[in-house]
This record gives structure tokens, sequence and C-alpha cells, in this order.
């Protein structure tokens, strides 16, 4: 079954694309028409693709493997942040940090600074600071939490990456394609969808057009980590019953009562006094 369909698509304004003269011609299979200048996207090719990228996207959250959704958009922001925090995977909404696949160390540390200045927040080690010194750890520690807050979970590289609009977020794409990580990407008639492993052409600029998008393709991510939950919770019942089955197999150590063991004794106790 279909996880979206064509009228859907169509009242959240998925087909819209570009202007004519601002398109890419690597986007020429996925257009469907022209009509007053602006490109209008062949929304049953729409359709196919995103159920392809939702059945990846769920086989990558079955096996407990993190997605990293990207856009920074101002109209996109608040929307990429609802459904991510939802299945709880990690997001980038404000400046994408450049380095942050490829130098992934260097943004680890980053974070691990802001944890630093909490925990030394909470133990009043700041207490003796001038106002001045707690006013700039302060700024220091917002700007760090604006921009890599979202990501203080992503303790590895992430093993997808989910973009919205992939000609604005190239950099991003970029590092993924250097890493050989899989992008998943929203392709507007005006990006090029070559770098891209998984194409969902649709309209990339409404935030109606990126939540329909987004609600299917996390309930498939949704879907897997659910069945990974009874995938776990079935192999520790077969361990459980293995465990006990092999306890109820394992033999019994049978004692002889009392009496019977102080009658075999004497026989030979008589002996030894004997000699």
């Amino acid at each position: 079954m279909a996880r979206t369909n064509f009228e859907q698509l169509l009242q959240a304004g998925c087909h819209f694309g570009h202007l004519k003269r601002k398109w890419n011609p690597a986007m020429a299979p996925y257009i469907y028409t022209e009509r007053n200048g602006i490109h209008i996207i062949d929304l049953h090719k729409t359709v196919l693709k995103i159920d392809d990228a939702a059945e990846a996207l769920k086989n990558i959250a079955r096996q407990g493997k993190k997605i990293l959704f990207v856009g920074t958009k101002k109209q996109t922001k608040e929307v990429i942040a609802e459904k991510a925090t939802s299945i709880n995977m990690p997001y980038v909404i404000e400046r994408w940090p450049g380095g942050m696949l490829t130098n992934f160390p260097t943004i680890r540390k980053a974070v691990k600074k802001m944890a630093n200045i909490d925990k030394l927040m909470q133990d009043g080690t700041f207490g003796n600071l001038s106002k001045r010194e707690l006013l700039q750890i302060t700024r220091q520690r917002a700007k760090l939490e604006k921009n890599l807050g979202s990501i203080a979970d992503l303790t590895r590289l992430p093993s997808a990456l989910f973009v919205i609009d992939v000609m604005k977020e190239n950099i991003a794409v970029k590092e993924a394609n250097r890493l050989g990580i899989p992008v998943f990407g929203i392709v507007d008639t005006n990006s090029d969808p070559k770098n891209i492993d998984y194409i969902i052409p649709a309209n990339d600029d409404a935030k109606d057009s990126v939540e329909v998008i987004l609600n299917a393709c996390c309930a498939a991510i949704s879907e897997g980590l659910e069945e990974r939950k009874a995938e776990k919770a079935d192999e520790k019942a077969a361990e459980a019953q293995a465990e006990a089955e092999v306890a109820e197999a394992k033999p019994k150590r049978t004692r002889k009562p009392r009496k019977e063991e102080e009658a075999a004794e004497a026989p030979v106790a008589e002996e030894a006094a004997a000699e």
C-alpha cells in the first residue's frame, strides 16, 4: 500500500516546480508539463519515489542506525525539528557546520565542551567568576546549543542523510558523498539529482509539501524502530527460554540420607582400627 497518494501531494502543492528558465535538465524525467512559465512535477512518480525512500529508511531504522535530517530554510525549520524529534533522530536546521561529517571528531569535541560547561555550572565551579566572564561563557553555551544542540546525542557518523533542498544544502551532500553515506533528498526542478541516492521530486520550498513527505518517511522510520524493539524482545524471550531449558536438562546431584552414609563409613573405620 502506498504511503501517500496523488491527492495528498496535490493539495500540499508538491507539484509546483521552479520557473522554466531556472530548471536543471537532469530533472526532465520527473517533470510532467509547464504552465505559466512554471514546471509541474509528475506526482505519480513522486508517490513511487516516496515509497522507495520510506522502505529504505525503515530498514535503516530497524538496524538501530541514525538518520540525520538537514534543512536550513526558514519556512521548514519547525516542521523538520518537530518530525525528527518525534522519532528521536538528530537534525540540523541552523547553519550547516562545515566539516560536520568529514571532520566529525572536532564537532564531537564542541558538543562535549557544551556538556562540560553544563556540568561546571551545576557543581558551582563558576560561582567565583566575574559577571563578565560568566556572561561570555553563557553566550558561548547558547551559541553551541543553537548550532549543535540537536545533534548532542549523535555519538557517531549517521548512516543516512535526509536533505530538504539539495541545492541549498550542497555542502552536506558533498560531505556525505565523500564518506559514502546514502542521501535521501527532496529535489526540486532547479536542482541536480545526480549525487542523491534516493530522489523525491517535489516542491522543496512550501511548508505543506515538506510536511506531507516527512510524515510518510517518519512513519516508516517509526515502524522500523518498533520492529527493532519487537525483535529485541523476542531475542530476550528466546534467550531466557534457552537458559531455562538448560537448567532443567542439567542432572541434579542426589545426596544419600545421613544414616546410609554412616552405615557405609562404619566398616571402613573398623578395618582401620583393627590394623
